[in-house]
């Protein structure tokens, strides 16, 4: 299937398609994990984007029930340099394509992979335009100039709950290939912003009931229930786009820190967080995204080997409010905070893997451990 791609530098090229057909309109980012595309594809936090994987072959391992990070899976499409019809994997139940093809996302392969990654690495991370049905240069840079921009867009209220549900899976067992029943000790709160799966399975495999809310929900609802003792705190949550867009969430946020109620943030979770601490966060030239980032903890001097997936970053400054707890090896941003005189810790990075390292589980037995305390 021809597939005709535009971006706004102007570089325009033709590759073969293996996914949905049609047009779409999204931000060109690249992703360097050597596994777990099933994973990635389904972050709602990839919402409005186009990945370029650098692992070289897709497709070889097929699609599962079991790997999804969500109920949907809302990416723009993928690029590969070479997909694999074909898998071999005793879980995997059908090929990458079909999956692509039902949730409309366009799949292109046959595509330079090295040479886009070091584009977006020169220029940064920007808009794009794929098509299976427009093949005119000039048609294609008329329509994407036309499109919003990511940063426009709250697609937020596209991923999140809409309405609030007891998540009730646990971790996943190695080796029994399922998710353990989890057992509650504490109920917590979180607030969907685009949750993967993951993250709300390691919550409850520390203890927490975890119920999760949509985006909207007020702040009375919350503070009533924790004064009430319903609930020990609140879970922020990882989602898609630009954190400055998010007026009302931040509004909210503050309410329920003005209340010293017990918050653990992950990735958007971390820069909301910020933000209402009225630390405005900053856009980075290409984003982290792939599981190989070394995030070292300042408290005990260990590296760990993280997955990370995020195009904004809190400031510097924001030492003047919180301790800083880790810091991205390859580039010295923030990937950690706990906020002075306040029961509040975020991370940027993402410690439930899936895909990626294991090492910074720790972090929901921390959460865990304040909410209970």
């Amino acid at each position: 299937m021809r597939t005709a791609i535009y971006l706004e530098n102007g570089l325009y090229f033709e590759a073969e398609g293996f996914g949905a057909e049609g047009t779409a309109v999204g931000e060109i980012v690249f992703n360097t994990s050597m596994t777990g595309y099933q994973e990635i594809i389904t972050d709602p936090s990839y919402a409005g984007q186009f990945i370029v994987f650098t692992a070289t072959e897709i497709g070889n391992v097929g699609v599962n029930d079991d790997d999804n990070e969500s109920r949907g899976a809302y990416t723009k499409g993928i690029i590969v340099r070479s997909y694999q019809e074909g898998y071999s994997n005793f879980r995997g139940q059908e090929p990458l394509s079909a999956f692509l093809k039902r949730k409309g996302i366009l799949g292109i392969c046959e595509a330079d992979t090295r040479a886009l990654t070091q584009m977006i690495r020169d220029e940064g991370a920007m808009m794009m335009i794929a098509s299976t049905e427009i093949f005119d240069k000039n048609e294609l840079a008329t329509i994407l100039k036309a499109s919003p921009r990511i940063e426009e867009i709250n697609y937020i209220r596209e991923v999140s709950t809409t309405d609030a549900y007891h998540h009730s899976r646990g971790a996943w067992n190695e080796k029994l290939h399922c998710y353990n029943e989890p057992c509650p000790v504490k109920k917590i709160i979180a607030i969907d912003f685009g949750a993967k799966l993951n993250i709300l399975n390691e919550l409850t495999a520390v203890g927490l009931g975890v119920e999760v809310v949509p985006h909207t929900v007020s702040a009375d609802e919350i503070i009533a229930r924790f004064d009430a003792g319903e609930i020990g705190g609140v879970f922020l949550s990882n989602g898609p786009g630009d954190p400055m867009v998010l007026k009302d969430e931040v509004a909210t946020i503050k309410r329920l820190l003005a209340h010293k109620i017990p918050m653990f943030g992950i990735c958007l979770g971390h820069q909301l967080l910020s933000i209402a601490h009225d630390k405005p966060t900053y856009k980075l030239k290409f984003g982290h995204h792939g599981g190989n980032h070394p995030v070292k903890n300042l408290a005990t001097g260990m590296v760990e080997i993280t997955a990370q997936n995020h195009n904004y970053n809190v400031p510097d400054d924001i030492v003047e409010i919180a301790e800083i707890t880790h810091i991205n090896l390859f580039d010295n941003s923030i990937e950690g905070v706990r906020y002075k005189d306040e029961p509040v810790f975020s991370v940027q990075y993402h410690p439930e893997s899936s895909p990626g390292p294991h090492e910074s589980k720790y972090l929901f037995k921390q959460f865990a451990d304040m909410v209970r305390g």
